[in-house]
Parts: structure tokens; sequence; C-alpha cells
């Protein structure tokens, strides 16, 4: 899944020359953690997050009165607070290496760049989710299943097999090798929803020649 395919396109950015006040100001009318501080080339000059804005604030004990802590607030700039020359990501790269990138520097967000290095969209953990909440079909419903199996050609094409002999729609197949010892990896399917008796069958036999994991029906529309 490619980055442009899914990154918020319409991205709401700030000056590096703009105050602090104006900043927190934006980010509380728009409901935003993170702001991308861009140049009038449209240059990304840096990130600013809600953390900086809080903690470049003065303390609560201040013995500032109300004029001097207005016009100190006014007088900071964005590009004295703000996190310089962050780590963006191309919109050509894959969702799967922005979340790796997030994950690894444990950061919540990365602007992307086009192939003129100019801002076209970001990405922030909402749009992983989003992705994640796709492949797996959870919206979908349905039957969700895991099952071990050998770390061999031919086991998986198996199961599947299995599956069309009860004549079941597959929404989503995964893979993992992680939490499964060597030499077997972990598959995950889910499958639509289908007459009691014939799921009853399918879990039987299904546990039968595999190592079922777990089966479980999912219904996330019931959840509030």
């Amino acid at each position: 899944m490619i980055i442009k395919e899914w990154m918020t396109k319409d991205v709401i950015t700030i000056d590096p020359e703009a105050s602090m006040m104006r900043a927190a100001k934006l980010m509380k009318e728009k409901d935003i953690r993170r702001l991308p501080v861009v140049d009038n080339q449209g240059k990304v000059m840096g990130i600013l997050s809600d953390r900086d804005v809080k903690e470049a604030s003065p303390s609560k004990a201040t013995t500032l009165d109300v004029h001097e802590l207005y016009y100190l607030l006014a007088e900071i700039k964005v590009k004295n607070i703000m996190t310089p020359n962050p780590l963006t990501i191309s919109e050509d790269d894959t969702v799967i290496k922005c979340a790796a990138i997030m994950h690894d520097k444990k950061i919540s967000g990365l602007p992307v760049l086009n192939a003129q290095q100019k801002l076209v969209g970001i990405m922030t953990q909402n749009e992983v989710y989003r992705v994640l909440l796709s492949i797996t079909g959870v919206y979908h419903g349905g039957i969700h299943m895991g099952l071990k199996l050998p770390d061999k050609r031919g086991t998986l094409k198996e199961v599947l097999d299995c599956l069309r002999g009860y004549k079941a729609r597959v929404i989503s197949v995964l893979t993992s090798y992680d939490q499964v010892e060597e030499g077997f990896r972990q598959v995950f399917i889910r499958i639509k929803d289908m007459d009691k008796s014939v799921l009853n069958e399918l879990h039987q036999e299904l546990s039968e020649k595999y190592d079922l994991t777990f089966w479980i029906r999912d219904n996330i529309s019931t959840l509030s």
C-alpha cells in the first residue's frame, strides 16, 4: 500500500516566523497535535508538536502580568521551538515502511514529500490504523482464525483449498513469523460468515488437520 493513496492531503501548516501563540491557537481550532513548518517555497523546515508548545509556555507560577505574558507569547517564534530538519517520507514509499520508521523512532507522524521535495501530505498514527483495519477486513466481520503452519511450500494452499471446499469467501490472509518457533509461521485468515452447521464442520476439519490457534466471530459493528 503506497503512502500517497492513504496520506492526509489537506495538510495544515505554519510559517517559521509565526508566533507560538498563533500556532497554539491553530492547533486548538483544528484539533491537531502537530504542524509541519513550511517556508514560502514549500520546503519543510521543521515540525511543531503540541508538546513543543507546552514546554515553551511559561509556567503557571510565573510572576509575569497578563500584558507581559501575551507579549512574551507573541515574541516566541515557531522557528525557535520547532524540531528542525524532521524525518520525512516519500509519497511513493509504502505505508509499512512509514509505520516501521514511526515505531523505531518513537514518533507519531511524518510529513510526506513528492519528488520535488515539496510537502504534499502527512502520515500519522491515524492513517496507519486505517490501513491496518483495511487489510485485516475487520469491518467486514465474519470469522477470524489463526493457524500455526509449517513454513513449507504448499501448506497455505492446503488450507485455502479446504476453505474452498466449504465455499468459504476469504476476506483477508496475513502471515507472521513473530512469536512462533523456527520452522513455522502464523497465518491469520478472515472469511465471510456462513451457515452455522457449515462453520461447525469447517472448524472441526481445520482443528483435526492443523494447529488452529484461535477461531473468533468478529462483529465490530456491535461495539460502542
